[in-house]
């Protein structure tokens, strides 16, 4: 008989909701994590009270009911807005595109205005069939908001030239005539008050949980303990990457504490030129204004730079392209054929969510897979 009914790697939104979902029923679970820290990248650190997202700006967004009353029963959530500040040449600009952007731009005051100037420039570039990046951005929106809010920020991000990108990484563009700087169109939207840890705490609550250690250093040990594995790791490092290593792009992150209340005046400010490095800047207190660490006199920003992953680095975005689609196929189709392993997350399924999608596809695995 296995010590659990369940081995769960990973202590990470996925994990810890496939969890809690268990052990609701009624299943025994371990979860094991090789960091540190419960929570995965929405894992915060409190300096000074200011909880700041280590791995980067995490805004809990859904349309799904049944979703965000399940987060809230473990932690209220504020109403924090996402309007994040685009900074070109050190001229301010709204995100996203929305009249409030036009109307820095180009001084139009009306909606039709805006869409004649974009429905011009537009038919200025005569594209038809998109090719590129470039190519698609502009026949969306035109060259204006291409060259001055997608250009630099974009090849930022990617490390490659727009005209070397493909046109599918930008299938839409949004662009609102609206006076509306609310980046989501869901429902809902917030922070954990008192920060995501709260959240990934209350899920594992009474679950077994060990920090520290990793799955790889005894692969059959881990695999002996329970009837079954939730394995939310690297795809490709579960097999021993025998159909080679698949690609992300990552971030480097540069945070400092500062001696002043109020830095930026706004918790996300993209960085759109070439002229600063970094692609943004986060002032985490801005997540938690109801915080009372919001007065101090002290702040915290990240900068984060987009880079190219190698080993040792941290694995955020997958690339998108036919090369590593068909590498993943090739790990998928054994991940199928596995009776006791279920892969799950981001690295395991190769695949970006947001957080509230990764919640949604654990209801619907443990559905699937009867738990």
């Amino acid at each position: 008989m296995a010590e659990y009914d369940y081995l769960i790697v990973g202590a990470g939104l996925y994990g810890a909701t496939f969890a809690y979902l268990a052990r609701q029923k009624g299943k025994k679970c371990l979860v094991i994590d090789k960091r540190n820290h419960i929570g995965g990248n929405v894992y915060c650190e409190d300096v000074d009270g200011i909880h700041v997202h280590k791995y980067g700006a995490h805004i809990f967004h859904t349309s799904n009911k049944q979703v965000w009353d399940f987060v809230n029963g473990f932690v209220p959530f504020n109403r924090y807005t996402n309007s994040p500040v685009a900074n070109y040449h050190g001229k301010l600009y709204n995100l996203p595109f929305n009249m409030n952007t036009f109307y820095q731009m180009w001084g139009v005051t009306k909606p039709k205005q805006a869409k004649q100037k974009i429905e011009e420039q537009k038919e200025k570039s005569g594209i038809v069939n998109p090719q590129n990046l470039e190519d698609q951005a502009i026949s969306l929106v035109g060259e204006d908001i291409y060259k001055t809010l997608v250009k630099e920020y974009t090849e930022k991000q990617w490390g490659r030239d727009c005209k070397d990108l493909p046109a599918f990484i930008i299938k839409r563009l949004p662009v609102r005539f609206t006076f509306d700087n609310n980046y989501f169109n869901d429902t809902y939207q917030g922070i954990p008050i008192g920060g995501y840890n709260k959240l990934v705490e209350g899920m594992l609550a009474g679950v077994a949980t060990e920090l520290g250690v990793d799955f790889f250093d005894n692969k059959e040990k881990w695999l002996a303990l329970a009837d079954k594995v939730v394995f939310t790791g690297k795809i490709d490092e579960f097999y021993g990457y025998k159909f080679g290593k698949l690609e992300y792009r990552t971030v480097r992150f540069e945070t400092e504490e500062l001696d002043v209340q109020n830095y930026q005046g706004n918790a996300v400010v993209n960085y759109t030129s070439h002229d600063e490095p970094y692609t943004r800047i986060i002032e985490h207190k801005h997540f938690e204004p109801e915080n009372l660490a919001y007065d101090n006199e002290k702040t915290v920003i990240s900068k984060e730079f987009s880079t190219e992953w190698k080993d040792g680095m941290e694995p955020f975005y997958p690339v998108n392209d036919e090369k590593n689609a068909g590498v993943y196929k090739k790990y998928k189709e054994l991940a199928d054929n596995e009776s006791n392993v279920i892969f799950g997350g981001r690295l395991a399924e190769y695949k970006y969510y947001d957080m509230d999608d990764v919640i949604e596809k654990v209801m619907k695995d443990a559905e699937n897979y009867n738990i």
